[in-house]
């Protein structure tokens, strides 16, 4: 999937995609919201800052505060998100690819 995002255009990874035989997707650089691991990470970046403790700048701490509350994300809004992904695409083919009410 191209989004035009800049690491996809770059002229080593454009070479290597064009070398290789799987098919490859455009998409609109404006669709954030058709990707649901984006909200999986708001949602774990939401969680760690609302924490009372800020993680430390131990090189340990960040990994192990992200493994926290990565286990405490509730699994029925991941799998909401999921399920969410037709009527999301469908709202952005409607608009063309630009903004949606997701």
């Amino acid at each position: 999937m191209d989004d035009n995002a800049r690491p996809h255009r770059v002229r080593l990874v454009r070479s290597y995609l064009e070398s290789e035989t799987s098919p490859q997707m455009a998409g609109s650089a404006r669709s954030l919201d058709l990707n649901p691991i984006e909200h999986a990470w708001d949602m774990l970046g939401r969680r760690i800052a609302g924490r009372s403790v800020p993680p430390g700048t131990l090189l340990h701490e960040p990994q192990e505060v992200l493994l926290q509350e990565g286990a405490l994300l509730p699994q029925q809004t991941i799998f909401d998100t999921i399920a969410s992904m037709p009527p999301r695409c469908q709202a952005c083919i409607s608009a063309r690819g630009y903004h949606t009410r997701y």
